[in-house]
């Protein structure tokens, strides 16, 4: 009988695809990569064409034994890794090191784990994409080549154990490019006025919103302004100047892609993105269904498309046209128009199986694995649902010659929201409007009611929404995001408190060298344009070393002219009045995981430590001490009296000596500015230059 050897990357998978293959298939797994770059030199011979060496990776030795000895045995060879650009190089990396015959080793892909996907994919074995291999190379080699290249920068500018990377080194700028907005964000008064009315024999009262004049909108900047206004509408005759009535729909929203799951389990189920992308992992590799046995319940989970195969769309309709009814089922395919190129022509994110509901599952899934498996579910069925139908109306209400409005919508057929809506959006309707409301209609003035307001800073960065951006900006793909995150993060680069993501110390350091001396590694556009020359090379059209020697020479000449900065600059550590109690040297500070700390002179005899607290140079504004700067638990810079816990002053601005000349109160450093510290008064003035 002919035997056959079907390799997968995980041992989760061996079960699963043992089952719907025959006896005569052995299935198993590589762990991932069996070869890589060594971690103890570049790995890139740059004076020769810059050719990889490869090795075998530590501690897989033995995987590569036993699946060399069941090659051998083989009539053939499936490599079924992933079905990406890592997954093709995967495979290639082991019909290289398996050492059989080329002629007997054929590369299989499928998009999800299921009996009818694992069999379709034997029948359609094909060679290895060497062009989406190279794309692969190509990625590893200039990660490689950026990361060893520039990190010993960083160690001998900062501390060694830094490190700098390609993508991440431009993560890390878009935060700090924020935290600068943020810190240099003035607010601005402006106030909102309500005005609420009674129509003529109706018990409920109308709330209607200042809107502007007949002609135009208008922001109430001032009090002066509000007042003005007031003194106006106060006693004016109030009619009913117009109203449309009009119809508007909802779109059904598209299946998920990597970016868009990761983003909406951050909002609705408050997943990090390594957490959805782990739980997804497992959904897509098999999950033990009472009576079913392992099977995979979602389709491949790192695409950037939104496609869905004819099966599975015709599958998803026939369910919605059983269980919800015909005239639920979208006429068409929804398609979410994208200027780039779609990668390797994946699948959506989807369920393998429309009819397998969650709530049939709950029992064989974790609570986690349900709510990301109910989310994807609901989203894909919605995807190929009518969109919603609403009645609206609005309204404005004419005040001598200022308009207010309001406007209110009915929704009169549910479409996808009967499945599924989006966090963040109201499920709830709007007030209805009172009825008998026409033209000209007259009424009377209850109330008014006006309130001050601010306008607000950029939000802090969260994860999804650092990978929404990271995708708009066309850096990193699906299979990237995770990662970068979690490595900003771990490297202390970036803490996330309450979601958010900050910038620590050791992080605006680290950014503003790259800043300085690597200015095209962390430019957005710069990365951008690499990613885009690797879908190139994924294609055919550009060969992946010229991508590298191309690259390379700036990179190179950077590198020297950085090093050579560093040598005319003699880094010594700097000594402080602070002097060390057990043995009396005046201590200095040092750079840790952490950012800067007191350490004595004398280790590893004296192994004294202590925080570091520098000075602002500013007295607290409550009881005159010194501020300094203190961090958060994660890492967060702010400023505080170094009388705490005593004096409990605390600002994530800079202080300034100057006392706002409207209330008395301090004000801080926001850019060129002096803001006032309460943001009801909202004063600020020009800073001046020392």
């Amino acid at each position: 009988m002919a035997r056959y050897l079907v390799i997968v990357e995980s041992p989760a998978k061996v079960k699963t695809i043992k089952k719907f293959l025959g006896s005569n298939y052995v299935v198993a797994a590589s762990n991932g990569h069996v070869r890589d770059l060594p971690k103890s030199q570049l790995g890139i011979d740059v004076e020769h064409d810059f050719e990889p060496k490869y090795i075998t990776i530590r501690g897989k030795g033995d995987i590569l034994a036993n699946l060399r000895k069941e090659a051998k045995k083989a009539d053939k060879v499936y490599l079924a890794t992933d079905p990406d650009r890592e997954g093709e190089a995967i495979a290639w990396h082991l019909s290289k090191a398996l050492k059989v015959d080329s002629k007997k080793m054929y590369r299989i892909s499928f998009n999800e784990i299921t009996k009818s996907a694992v069999k379709a994919s034997i029948k359609q074995a094909r060679e290895i994409d060497t062009n989406l291999v190279d794309a692969q190379q190509a990625r590893r080699a200039l990660d490689r080549i950026v990361g060893y290249r520039i990190s010993p920068v960083l160690w001998a500018k900062v501390k060694r154990g830094l490190s700098a990377g390609r993508v991440q080194s431009v993560a890390l700028r878009i935060i700090a490019d924020r935290e600068e907005e943020i810190n240099a964000f003035i607010p601005e008064e402006y106030w909102t006025l309500e005005g609420t009315f009674r129509v003529e024999g109706e018990k409920k009262p109308l709330k209607a919103k200042f809107y502007g004049t007949e002609k135009s909108k208008m922001n109430i900047h001032s009090k002066e302004e509000l007042d003005e206004i007031l003194k106006k509408v106060e006693n004016a005759a109030y009619r009913v100047a117009e109203v449309k009535k009009g119809e508007r729909s909802q779109k059904a929203p598209v299946p998920f892609t990597t970016s868009t799951l990761q983003q909406e389990a951050s909002k609705a189920l408050n997943f990090a993105t390594q957490k959805t992308m782990r739980i997804a992992q497992q959904l897509y590799e098999g999950i033990d269904i009472k009576g079913n046995g392992t099977v995979g319940v979602i389709t491949y989970l790192r695409t950037d498309s939104t496609r869905i195969s004819e099966e599975a769309d015709t599958a998803v309709r026939e369910y919605i046209g059983q269980v919800y009814g015909e005239e639920y089922v979208a006429e068409k395919e929804g398609k979410k128009e994208s200027g780039k190129k779609i990668q390797d022509a994946h699948e959506a994110i989807r369920p393998t199986d429309p009819a397998r509901t969650p709530a049939s599952l709950k029992e064989s899934l974790t609570r986690d694995q349900f709510r990301l498996y109910q989310l994807i579910w609901k989203r894909f069925l919605a995807s190929r649902m009518k969109p919603a139908k609403y009645e609206t109306t609005s309204v404005k209400i004419a005040a001598d010659e200022y308009r207010f409005s309001v406007a209110a919508s009915k929704l009169v057929f549910d479409g996808f929201r009967n499945v599924y809506v989006e966090s963040g959006e109201e499920k709830a309707e709007g007030n209805l409007l009172v009825k008998g409301l026409d033209k000209d209609s007259v009424l009377s003035k209850e109330s008014f009611e006006s309130k001050q307001h601010f306008t607000q800073p950029p939000a802090h960065y969260t994860e999804a929404a650092l990978v929404k951006t990271l995708e708009e900006l066309g850096i990193g793909r699906p299979s990237t995001y995770a990662p970068t995150i979690s490595t900003i993060i771990a490297r202390r680069y970036v803490a996330k408190e309450n979601k958010n993501l900050y910038l620590t110390e050791i992080g605006e350091v680290v950014n503003n060298i790259m800043k300085k001396s690597f200015e095209s590694i962390v430019d957005v556009n710069f990365t951008a344009y690499m990613e885009g020359l690797l879908d190139l090379v994924a294609e055919g059209k550009v060969e992946w070393k010229s991508v590298i020697s191309n690259f390379y020479p700036d990179l190179d000449e950077a590198v020297k002219k950085a090093e050579k900065e560093l040598e005319s600059v003699k880094i010594e550590d700097e000594v402080t009045d602070v002097i060390c109690e057990e043995c009396g040297r005046n201590m200095v500070v040092k750079y840790g995981p952490h950012g800067k700390f007191l350490a004595c002179p004398g280790f590893p005899e004296c192994r004294n430590t202590k925080p570091y607290l520098e000075k602002a140079g500013v007295a607290c504004p409550l009881c005159g001490k010194e501020v300094v700067i203190r961090k958060t638990k994660k890492g967060r810079k702010y400023y505080g009296c170094e009388n705490n816990p005593e004096c409990e002053f605390m600002s994530w601005q800079k202080p300034s000596e100057k006392r706002c000349p409207r209330c008395g109160k301090y004000m801080t450093e926001k850019g060129n500015k002096l803001v006032c510290s309460d943001a009801q008064c909202g004063y600020f003035e020009e800073k001046v230059k020392n």
